[in-house]
């Protein structure tokens, strides 16, 4: 299982939010390079950058916090918040993004959506399914939407998608634990789904626990600025998975 911790920025900066609260926002780091390095030095090789301001406006913003640890790491970055438009996601890939990740689009313009699965292909394209009680949100979870969450993702696996994230938002930022019952149902019922796990992750103790159930990845973010998890127990994880 694939350790990926999240950088959420806003006005440039590292921030964390509960159940994607804008008013919660928390500055972790005026300076995600810095976070970005310290995750590169304890041996992570990817990261989840989300572009909170992008959500919200609906286009790209912080491509430069992006570029800035693209280049001056060697980070692994997929990249979400506020990719709308096809020149959206060409600025990200540009900027330094190895996959972007498309959720409000995927229900509102799936044409759009499946027209980048098609150009850039199903290992740069991940979506990103955030649920409520089993509904899928949008616009940076500001609304809930019709979309059932295990069809939507079905539908999207038989369009070729295979990276999903998916996000409890009940869970997100309460450090109270992942939905694992959530995970286990979709992974029971969408055979072939490459699942990232994110949202509640509280201790390390979870990750062994996600890892068992068939999660591919997981995205880890407060627990990491609240130092509930450090950095060296992931760093042992990762080293214990490679041997």
């Amino acid at each position: 299982m694939r350790i990926i911790p999240a950088i959420d920025v806003i006005d440039g900066k590292c921030v964390r939010l509960s159940k994607g609260d804008y008013s919660t926002k928390k500055i972790y780091n005026e300076q995600p390079l810095e976070i970005a390095k310290q995750f590169e030095a304890h041996g992570i090789e990817y990261l989840h950058l989300v572009d909170l301001d992008g959500a919200k406006a609906s286009h790209i913003i912080n491509h430069k916090v992006l570029e800035t640890i693209a280049t001056q790491t060697s980070l692994k970055i997929d990249f979400g918040g506020g990719l709308k438009t096809d020149n959206d996601v060409k600025i990200a890939f540009e900027s330094g993004a190895r996959q972007v990740t498309g959720g409000s689009i995927a229900v509102k313009q799936p044409a759009v959506f499946k027209n980048w699965l098609e150009r850039y292909g199903a290992d740069k394209i991940i979506l990103g399914a955030d649920a409520n009680n089993e509904k899928i949100a949008v616009g940076g979870w500001l609304e809930e939407s019709d979309e059932e969450l295990i069809p939507f993702v079905e539908k999207y696996l038989k369009s070729g998608v295979s990276h999903v994230i998916c996000t409890d938002i009940a869970k997100d930022g309460m450090l109270q634990g992942p939905s694992f019952a959530l995970y286990k149902k979709m992974l029971e019922q969408l055979p072939g789904l490459k699942l990232i796990a994110s949202g509640g992750i509280s201790k390390f103790e979870e990750l062994p626990q996600l890892a068992a159930i068939g999660c591919e990845g997981t995205i880890i973010g407060k627990a990491i600025y609240e130092d509930r998890i450090s950095l060296k127990q992931l760093e042992q994880f990762i080293l214990s998975k490679a041997n």
